[in-house]
């Protein structure tokens, strides 16, 4: 059961999604999918490589040499 008082700091209300985590020493950990957590990742891609241009381009040489 999470305590009232967790469940206030944490934002977690009736309805609210929760990833549920193993930790390295194989703790369960729930983590509340909140806005602030979305604020938190949305963006954590930015700058990365664009994985599906990557496979579009490779596929689009691949055919190349098939012809």
């Amino acid at each position: 059961m999470i305590t009232a008082a967790l469940r206030r700091e944490h934002e977690i209300e009736a309805g609210i999604k929760v990833k549920i985590l193993e930790d390295q020493f194989g703790r369960i950990v729930l983590q509340p999918i909140t806005e602030d957590y979305i604020d938190g990742v949305m963006g954590c891609l930015v700058g990365r490589e664009d994985l599906l241009a990557n496979w579009e381009k490779e596929h689009r040489a691949e055919g190349k040499h098939d012809r």
